[in-house]
């Protein structure tokens, strides 16, 4: 609805007040103000770029903003945002930095992981994902304990799940008594989708710890699933 209104505001001759539009929160809103200022002969990328700049704190929408319709010189600019006081402003930062396939370092984004506000976290473990493999997963796994703060036990754990191999189901199985709901049944699913063949992790651990993992998360399986998987480790059953 609101974004009908904004476009709706060029038919009522009202286009001027599409500036007042460009840091909506809503990306449809942003994006039908955009239009409304060129077509009434402005810049958006211009007014995004002072928006962003003001002395007084940027909004995060208005962060939002300038990555969906900045330039690449504009980069730079996103980039010293990461270091912003407010955490939204951090966080638009990282996802605008995403959104526009730019670099950021890894010990930066590791950095972050730590961070005090969850959607920071959140952001910078997106944008490691594609560095997951390369990544030190005991640095992740510090990462796991229940006493810590959730986010940044979930962005842990995310990152560990995209590494694959033992890691993920070390960090899977430890997590599968989480106190958070949705935390501790992606866990479980991580789990009970493990199919269990040694060769899975081959090189990465013995058939000894495999056998602690199992029996660790026997509840999660019934009896035959739980025989087929220790038949597989190649345990009694």
């Amino acid at each position: 609805m609101r974004a009908a209104g904004v476009t709706a505001l060029r038919r009522a001759g009202r286009a001027t007040e599409g500036v007042s539009h460009l840091a909506d929160s809503s990306g449809l809103v942003r994006s039908c103000a955009r239009w409304l200022v060129g077509q009434d002969g402005g810049d958006p990328r211009e007014h995004y770029r002072w928006l962003v700049s003001d002395p007084a704190g940027p909004s995060p929408y208005a962060v939002a903003g300038l990555a969906e319709c900045g330039r690449g010189e504009d980069t730079d600019l996103l980039r010293g945002l990461v270091a912003h006081p407010a955490g939204p402003v951090r966080a638009a930062a990282l996802a605008g930095l995403r959104r526009r396939d730019a670099v950021v370092e890894d010990s930066v984004l590791l950095s972050l992981l730590d961070d005090p506000t969850p959607s920071v976290a959140r952001e910078a473990s997106l944008g490691l994902l594609p560095a997951a493999g390369r990544l030190d997963p005991a640095h992740l796994a510090e990462r796991l304990d229940p006493r810590g703060p959730l986010h940044i036990r979930r962005a842990a754990f995310r990152l560990l799940r995209a590494r694959g191999g033992i890691h993920a189901l070390r960090a899977a199985v430890a997590l599968i008594d989480d106190w958070h709901p949705r935390t501790r049944e992606t866990a479980r699913t991580a789990v009970r989708a493990c199919q269990w063949h040694p060769a899975q992790f081959e090189g990465e651990a013995d058939r000894a710890e495999l056998a602690a993992l199992l029996k660790r998360s026997a509840k999660l399986f019934g009896d035959y699933g739980l025989r087929l998987r220790r038949s597989r480790l190649g345990l009694a059953t």
